[in-house]
């Protein structure tokens, strides 16, 4: 541990990091690993979580590259040594897209895989030294002893995705340092389905609710929906249409489906098995429930913050109450999320955001610049400035106005 970390130190020190041409030979070399690779990252993403090719290429391959240097009275300076935590159910597209995000920044890194998804983290321990600066860029694999170990260490920047739990641990370590922290936590992601004006508005809504809830890693996602809220009268026609949705897109049997990832390990699928088990629950199945081994927004405001809100609906004043009456890291309006847009949380689900430029600006320090001038100076004086004078001179603060200025030029005189 103590040797990585020293190279990865020592890397950031030469100072290669900070230079355009490394930054773009490294974007470029994970540009490279990726495409070179998709078969074994897609072998891996399916030995670990079943996911089909389509799943796999569509939610972890092709990654945005996004580099966008800010400019002005800001000079954007990297943090320095960043420790990302990646998580298991997005193992591949969640380890590099912070990774792009620190590399584009300036900065060296240790990335963490999930232990969860070894044959995830085996393939970018493997290929990531091959592809990249492996002074300068380090891949650490293990399970929650290596954990301990890697947080007992001072970093510039700690990036975590990941459960609540974990989250407070790695900031209860990062705050013994006064490292600054990124916790993308996700959440009871809420969905609120308005009643929509069309039948064929209804339809593209469902089928975008159920692609959201079941789509993404079988649910197993911080952006996944967690609950529909809906009319109670509209209800009926909702159920039907979802049913009718989930068959059209896993089939009569969805357990046999093979577009449907699988539960990580053995743990979480007893959770989720207990869940169905339970009386109350078991009564209230609709459709499926089979395993392998009218105050909408106080509702969402009696649980904590969400990740993302989903709203499925045209009225405006319903939007406005929904943005005014609600707090979530994200909300979106008739689709579900836009990589263009800066993604993180708020209160228990998470705090920071990347994606695109918010992850340049995420690993970075904005330092201010101030570029003084000598052409006016302003100077105590004995005896005291005259009242008079000194209402010119606070009023040339006020306004920082050159005209002003110069005319305090004279009264100096």
């Amino acid at each position: 541990m103590e040797i990585i970390l020293g190279e990865v130190r020592e890397s950031f020190k030469s100072g290669k990091t900070r230079s355009l041409e490394w930054r773009k030979k490294q974007l470029t070399a994970l540009i490279n690993l990726i495409q070179d690779n998709e078969q074994k990252l897609s072998k891996a993403l399916f030995h670990d979580l079943g996911k089909h090719p389509a799943e796999a290429y569509r939610d972890e391959c092709p990654i945005p590259l996004v580099f966008f240097p800010a400019k002005g009275e800001l000079q954007p300076e990297p943090l320095g040594v960043i420790l990302i935590f990646s998580c298991w159910n997005f193992p591949i597209s969640l380890a590099l897209d912070p990774l792009i995000g620190a590399i584009s920044a300036g900065n060296a890194v240790v990335l963490k895989p999930s232990d969860q998804a070894p044959a995830c983290s085996s393939v970018l321990a493997n290929l990531i030294p091959l592809y990249m600066d492996s002074k300068a860029i380090q891949v650490i694999e293990g399970g929650p002893q290596i954990c301990e170990k890697i947080l007992l260490h001072k970093w510039d920047k700690i990036f975590f995705t990941g459960s609540a739990q974990i989250g407070r641990i790695v900031m209860t370590a990062a705050a013994k340092h006064l490292t600054p922290v990124t916790l993308e936590l996700g959440g009871k992601c809420p969905t609120i389905l308005d009643s929509l004006s069309t039948t064929s508005d209804l339809k593209v809504a469902v089928k975008r609710i159920a692609g959201a809830k079941w789509g993404p890693c079988s649910g197993q996602a911080c952006i996944a929906v967690d609950y529909l809220l809906v009319e109670a009268n509209f209800a009926p026609t909702v159920i039907e249409m979802l049913k009718k949705t989930i068959k059209r897109f896993y089939g009569e049997k969805p357990i046999e489906s093979k577009s449907l990832a699988r539960i990580v390990n053995q743990r979480h699928f007893e959770r989720l098995t207990g869940f169905l088990k339970d009386p109350l629950v078991a009564a209230s199945i609709i459709h499926g429930g089979s395993f392998d081994e009218d105050n909408f927004i106080e509702f969402i405001k009696s649980r904590p913050k969400p990740l993302t809100i989903y709203a499925f609906t045209k009225d405006e004043k319903f939007k406005r109450r929904i943005l005014s009456e609600t707090s979530s890291g994200t909300v979106m309006f008739n689709d579900f999320l836009c990589d263009t847009l800066p993604f993180g949380g708020v209160d228990q689900s998470g705090f920071g955001r990347y994606h695109g430029k918010y992850s340049f600006d995420t690993f970075s320090h904005e330092k201010a610049i101030m570029q003084g001038s000598f052409l006016i100076e302003i100077e105590p004086r004995y005896p005291p400035w005259t009242d008079f004078k000194m209402k010119f001179i606070r009023l040339a603060y006020r306004l920082n106005y050159f005209g002003i200025l110069l005319l305090l030029l004279g009264l100096k005189k």
